[in-house]
């Protein structure tokens, strides 16, 4: 099954998962790295893992319909078959979600529900909860609403400062998403 990854900022997701699809620990093919913002740092990963990458912005594409129909035509012309987020910044919108329903994945740095939308990590660091954690799921038209596929839970210590909280939000985000893909990808590929 051919992949693509989304994403728009560092790429840590993205390089750890870009390694195991390259030492076959993933089912399937990551076919490309598309990105919203052409200067962040998950292209110079792409490039250095030999991952084709794509960068538009919206801006440069025209306006929102045009972003979203200029990927779409990327992802069919390289036969893409399922989408990974990886710290994509966008809500994807109807033309991704109709042509790709139930083949798009997020990783999102909370217990789902709680703390859907930006700023997860901080806004339960905040709130000074006892934990937070990580949740993988479908995406829907909703914001973090789509079906959950994996979940773990993160403590948050009472000597943590922020920073030590979202290290451990990243490497619990780091183990979580490649099993939880490996998962959906065996199940898709299974039926087909």
């Amino acid at each position: 099954m051919k992949v693509a990854i989304l994403a728009s900022g560092n790429g840590t997701n993205f390089e750890e998962l870009a390694q195991q699809f390259q030492q076959h620990q993933l089912p399937g093919e990551l076919t490309l790295l598309f990105c919203n913002h052409p200067a962040a740092n998950v292209m110079n990963r792409a490039a250095r893992l030999h991952v084709p990458a794509f960068s538009w912005t919206v801006k440069e594409a025209g306006g929102k319909q045009t972003y979203e129909a200029r990927l779409l035509r990327l992802l069919k012309d390289h036969g893409v078959e399922f989408i990974i987020l990886a710290g994509y910044l966008r809500v994807v919108g109807p033309i991704l979600l109709d042509e790709y329903e139930g083949r798009i994945v997020n990783l999102h740095p909370a217990w789902l529900p709680e703390y859907p939308g930006l700023h997860s990590i901080e806004r339960a660091y905040q709130d000074h909860r006892q934990q937070t954690g990580v949740t993988v799921h479908f995406i829907d038209a909703g914001l973090d609403s789509g079906p959950i596929i994996m979940q773990e839970r993160v403590p948050i210590y009472p000597t943590d400062s922020l920073a030590d909280l979202e290290a451990r939000v990243h490497q619990t985000e780091h183990q979580l998403y490649p099993q939880a893909i490996k998962k959906v990808l065996t199940e898709l590929t299974a039926k087909e």
